[in-house]
């Protein structure tokens, strides 16, 4: 106590002192760990988007078994896009399906896809096949129909695989139509899936099927490869490693904020 009687003024800590406490120190330890492993991480995914390999021309024109390729439910690497595959399998009998607005050179029309069923994988596993492209909805409809009311015969299939587009909202005059080739899409409407594994890309098929015409499928482009799927994903554990630090720093400063509350109510006042 001071001589008139008074407590000694106590002076509030720094957020400084604050943060250099054990306590603090010991969990700043600790988001370093969990800011490395998400930063190793990042580097990870970042290696993936990043392909300076460049593929050699007509590399994508040697037709290779899909398994190597690809593996169901996987994400197919950008020099890997337009490969072309071999698969053997059949046709899932119901499941030829319309997806419009598709072009075909300079013409829009409509793509007739399949279910393709693998034969010889451990699990029943199944690839989206565009078989063909019609002028209009009419022939692509009636090839459809035509394809469905078929058997299920082993064929062996050669074409050119090409990234899932992802889904797109239907017309509202249409709600059923279906406007770009997503396998995932598609899965939702076929038959038999249960336990089914489906490969992430679709295959264009170098020969059509019934009364289709050919689907026109370049050869891309050799050079590097950008996956911007993977670089998105390296951005995400960059701003993840970032937040570790300032949940650290927003903890502490809570911390301190509170102590010094506590410390100007004990005292009867506000302190400067």
């Amino acid at each position: 106590m001071t001589e008139n009687g008074d407590l000694p003024e106590v002076f509030p800590p720094t957020l400084r002192e604050v943060m250099l406490r054990p306590r603090w120190l010991a969990m700043l330890a600790l988001c370093l760990v969990v800011a490395g492993v998400f930063a190793w991480l990042g580097q990870w995914q970042l290696g993936r988007a990043l392909d300076t390999s460049a593929t050699t021309p007509g590399e994508t024109e040697q037709v290779l078994p899909i398994e190597q390729v690809v593996e169901p439910g996987a994400y197919l690497n950008s020099p890997l896009v337009g490969q072309k595959v071999q698969v053997s399998g059949h046709f899932v009998a119901g499941d030829f399906i319309v997806v419009s607005e598709r072009m075909n050179g300079d013409d829009q029309g409509f793509w007739v896809t399949g279910q393709f069923r693998l034969d010889g994988t451990e699990n029943p596993t199944s690839l989206a096949v565009a078989v063909g492209w019609a002028a209009t909805l009419e022939k692509a409809r009636d090839a459809a129909s035509t394809l469905n009311a078929g058997g299920q015969s082993t064929s062996t299939m050669t074409g050119r695989l090409i990234s899932d587009e992802g889904p797109r909202v239907p017309p509202r005059n249409d709600p059923d139509a279906l406007r770009s080739m997503s396998p995932a899409a598609l899965l939702s409407r076929w038959h038999d899936i249960a336990g089914l594994d489906v490969y992430r890309p679709y295959l264009v098929a170098d020969q059509p099927l019934g009364s289709l015409v050919r689907i026109v499928s370049h050869a891309p482009a050799g050079g590097g490869g950008l996956n911007w799927l993977n670089l998105f994903y390296a951005a995400e554990w960059a701003v993840f490693a970032g937040f570790a630090f300032y949940l650290w720093y927003r903890l502490a400063r809570d911390a301190w904020e509170k102590e010094v509350e506590e410390l100007a109510d004990a005292q009867g006042g506000e302190l400067a």
